[in-house]
């Protein structure tokens, strides 16, 4: 029998990590789903139970701001598969407010997770796939890593950083045999605008006051409608599997087309058309 491939995918507790570590061993492949607390990992398992073979996903506390756990992560399981084959950078969080009111630890946070995370997994995972000559990268990106949206300058900007990252890895890695691919969701229904927006608290008296409660009414009629994570889990798997994937795959609703937009326009209709969009 022919041996799986073996991925490993953080921040696999919710969201499209939750989703796709299921869908990455119907796929084939042996996954290790990495997440910083696996006292939260019922979600995952009530979906492998369903859907998969047990024995072919493990479950890693990993948690990406720690340089150690992510050293010792990625050595046990070389020590145990032999390999890593794919790698789904997911772990991410996001940051909700008005960039002047947002404190610098939030901020810190931000990146910390979403930048230096990502790049310090990615970082420990490369000599491995470069020694097999080959090997698979996939970032989550987000529509907010190729236009920025106000409330939103933190998580934007770390997502911006992705992009930058990536293109340049993929330049590096193509020698080796080891390919970086974008994905670029645009809203669904996940966890992750949920968890960012609590932690943010607004004062009455800001001067944000009025652009906040319309920021807020506008995410939530965006989650409201947001469909759910099928399509990016599928792009996920598309990109793991096919022999020569891009480096971006947009995915979602009217994602292509704001994309193309802001490529074509004046920047000046891009902000006219956001600012009509929060009215």
């Amino acid at each position: 029998m022919q041996k799986r491939l073996v991925c490993l995918v953080t921040g696999s507790s919710s969201g499209f990590g939750k989703h796709v570590s299921a869908a990455l061993v119907k796929a084939g492949f042996q996954v290790i789903a990495s997440m910083r607390d696996t006292s939260k990992r019922e979600p995952l398992d009530k979906i492998a139970k369903l859907n998969i073979e047990s024995e072919h996903m493990e479950v890693i506390p990993l948690d990406v701001t720690s340089s150690k756990q992510i050293e010792e992560s990625v050595s046990a399981i070389i020590d145990r598969y032999g390999r890593i084959d794919l790698l789904v950078n997911n772990a991410g969080w996001a940051c909700g407010g008005f960039a002047e009111e947002i404190p610098e630890e939030d901020w810190r946070e931000q990146f910390e997770v979403n930048v230096f995370g990502l790049i310090n997994v990615t970082r420990a995972v490369l000599p491995h796939m470069r020694k097999q000559g080959c090997g698979r990268i996939i970032n989550i990106s987000s529509i907010s890593g190729r236009i920025g949206f106000p409330g939103l300058a933190p998580y934007a900007a770390s997502k911006h950083a992705v992009e930058g990252f990536s293109e340049s890895l993929r330049l590096e890695m193509r020698p080796f045999g080891v390919d970086v691919i974008l994905i670029e969701p645009g809203s669904y229904r996940t966890s992750i605008w949920e968890k960012g927006l609590r932690k943010t608290t607004f004062s009455p008296d800001s001067p944000y006051a009025a652009q906040n409660e319309r920021l807020m009414a506008s995410v939530a009629q965006i989650m409201e409608s947001a469909p759910e994570p099928d399509e990016v889990v599928s792009a996920i798997v598309h990109a793991a599997t096919i022999p020569k994937p891009r480096l971006r795959y947009p995915v979602g609703r009217g994602v292509r087309l704001a994309i193309a937009a802001k490529s074509i326009l004046p920047w000046s209709w891009i902000e006219a058309m956001i600012a009509s969009r929060l009215k």
